[in-house]
């Protein structure tokens, strides 16, 4: 008897043994990172932004950037959850204001950079920038109540009437292009167009269902698609993220194809590095950087997390854990410049542009994967 008991008492601990394993194999892990420190800095770099000289327009508003504004606007919502704030924060308010009020003279106002400085065709390409940031950023206001306010419809109306309609560049939108990567380079239209199917998808109410841009909806996942195969693993992984809640902007095996880049170029640390993102030449001759940074690692972990496919979990998991690992005692999140060496300093807020970047990506990824 007593032999049989014992028996069976060791066949519960062999058996509750391997349940553990199998359940510490398939649970996430409980990793701590510093939620309140992450909205403290993404508050602060949105407020060094809109201060900031160089980013003044007229009638007392600001750009609504690639690496700050835009991005700060994506990510800062995201934190509530975690958080508990009940409202928005007051760089919430004020980019949102800003938006509001350069819309309200759409007409009248000048663009970020008109042809009159800065010569043909800064115009056009800051208009359709504008017009795709306002509406991704007041689509992604309205998502959390669930109602597409008129603003938003309005924004997207700018948005539609910019979208290109002949030749090759049907369905996409001029883009910003000062050479420089990632986000105002010469392949950033991709990218640029890639935002514009995050803001479609995103809009509540079924927005991307809305009879009346169904051709503009086509022509856009048209573009994309004879594009994604030859693209850089930067603008196709935010492409990834975009089909996410607009899925028929890739086509089944192009998703595959752009997972299956991020999963063979993670490295071994677990994190991504923006080295690998794309074929960067930096201006000033300097060395990229190879080491893995807040900003690829954030987008690959976002883009795979938002992809919902199990095959790549673990890879997630690693990614995850260096974004925890990695967190700045400050809340933020490092990256360098692609273009050239920049030291980060109150006097040098371009040095800033990529760290405030990699900050708000990797709050993305971690706020989806968590």
């Amino acid at each position: 008897m007593r032999q049989f008991v014992v028996a069976s008492l060791t066949s519960i601990v062999a058996t509750a043994a391997v349940l553990a394993t199998a359940a510490s194999q398939t649970e996430k892990p409980t990793q701590k990172w510093d939620t309140t420190a992450a909205a403290q800095y993404l508050d602060k770099a949105e407020e060094r932004w809109a201060t900031f000289p160089r980013a003044h327009l007229e009638r007392d508003t600001f750009c609504v950037s690639c690496h700050t504004a835009s991005l700060y606007a994506l990510a800062r919502p995201a934190l509530r959850a975690y958080t508990k704030d009940a409202q928005s924060s007051v760089g919430e308010t004020k980019l949102i204001d800003n938006v509001l009020k350069r819309m309200a003279a759409w007409n009248e106002i000048a663009p970020y950079y008109p042809d009159q400085r800065y010569g043909l065709p800064k115009t056009s390409e800051s208009r359709a920038v504008e017009a795709v940031m306002n509406a991704l950023v007041l689509a992604t206001r309205d998502s959390a109540t669930g109602h597409l306010s008129d603003e938003a419809r309005q924004a997207f109306k700018n948005m539609w009437y910019l979208q290109m309609q002949r030749g090759e560049v049907t369905g996409s939108w001029a883009w910003m292009n000062f050479h420089l990567d990632p986000w105002e380079g010469d392949h950033s239209a991709f990218y640029g167009a890639s935002l514009a199917a995050l803001a479609i998808g995103t809009a509540p109410q079924d927005y991307a269902k809305t009879p009346e841009i169904q051709d503009g909806v086509k022509s856009l996942a048209d573009w994309l698609q004879r594009h994604a195969d030859n693209e850089s693993l930067f603008n196709a992984s935010t492409a990834l993220w975009a089909s996410s809640v607009m899925p028929i902007i890739l086509k089944p095996e192009q998703k595959q194809a752009i997972k299956d880049k991020l999963l063979k170029v993670q490295a071994q640390d677990g994190g991504w590095s923006m080295s690998v993102m794309g074929d960067w030449k930096r201006l000033d001759g300097s060395s990229a950087d190879l080491g893995s940074d807040g900003y690829a690692t954030g987008l690959a972990v976002l883009a795979l997390t938002k992809s919902g496919d199990p095959a790549v979990v673990a890879s997630v998991q690693r990614g995850t854990s260096w974004l925890v690992a990695h967190q700045d005692k400050e809340g933020m999140w490092h990256a360098s410049s692609v273009n050239k060496r920049r030291e980060i300093s109150d006097e040098n807020v371009p040095g800033y542009f990529m760290t405030d970047a990699a900050s708000a990506m990797a709050v993305l990824a971690l706020t989806a994967s968590h």
